[in-house]
């Protein structure tokens, strides 16, 4: 290993990945040098042969690809680099060989390459699919660890939730609106942030439900506001069915 390349030994990948998208031209030089072997293979895969990184076109496709991985990923959504980075750089050179394939008069990369060398199309779908799946995963749990967070700013519980939501689906469909309604209601909702509670008295002028059985649902009333109020994608789709 070169002697510039001993600051990142034992930096975390992410780290350094945060770091060329800020602007460090020094550690993006580095990933894109030592990960060669890494994008070298996964160009090979699509083309079912050797690649030479210092002549074959194919390569440079994986290696701008790579690049634009590095400068386009980010950990929030969910998936690791090297799995977002290899679907990055073979659909890239997918792309590229079926480009030069279409276009007239192109110099052949190689003469007796045809359709079927391709990587499987249904294994690249296969690949995004699981991909997505993963990101829905992490980005999911990551908005439950969020909305644990949420909840105990109002003093509540993921296991109060469990214990209290109604059980019938008539109730649960009253609690909700209920719910959208203060979202809804400018003075409402600020009350709501503002005190950890619901505004009980108006709350029971507006809506026809008695005073008594918003006090009984007032946890699960919370709790969906709380949803409705955040950046909840996920949670506010899994809404739909709870009623």
């Amino acid at each position: 290993m070169a002697m510039n390349d001993q600051p990142f030994i034992e930096t975390p990948l992410e780290d350094m990945i945060l770091s060329a998208q800020k602007g460090d031209q020094g550690v993006q030089h580095h990933l894109l040098k030592s990960y060669q072997p890494f994008i070298a293979k996964c160009v090979s895969e699509v083309c079912k042969r050797y690649v030479d990184p210092q002549t074959d076109d194919e390569f440079s496709v994986g290696l701008n690809a790579f690049n634009e991985a590095i400068m386009s990923y980010c950990p929030k959504k969910g998936g690791s680099f090297l799995a977002f980075s290899k679907l990055v750089v073979k659909r890239k050179v997918i792309d590229y060989i079926r480009y030069i394939r279409k276009t007239p008069q192109a110099v052949s990369l190689d003469e007796d390459f045809n359709e079927e060398q391709m990587e499987n199309p249904v294994e690249i779908l296969a690949v995004t699919e699981a991909y997505r799946k993963e990101q829905q995963t992490l980005s999911l749990r990551e908005e439950i660890l969020d909305f644990k967070e949420k909840l105990q700013s109002y003093k509540l519980s993921l296991d109060q939730l469990t214990e209290v939501s109604p059980k019938h689906r008539d109730a649960r469909e009253t609690a909700i609106s209920v719910s959208q309604m203060i979202y809804n209601n400018p003075e409402m909702s600020s009350y709501v942030r503002r005190k950890k509670k619901l505004p009980l008295k108006g709350l029971a002028e507006q809506v026809k439900v008695s005073k008594k059985t918003l006090e009984r649902n007032r946890k699960f009333i919370l709790a969906i506001f709380i949803i409705l109020d955040e950046d909840y994608a996920y949670l506010k789709e899994y809404l739909k069915g709870v009623g």
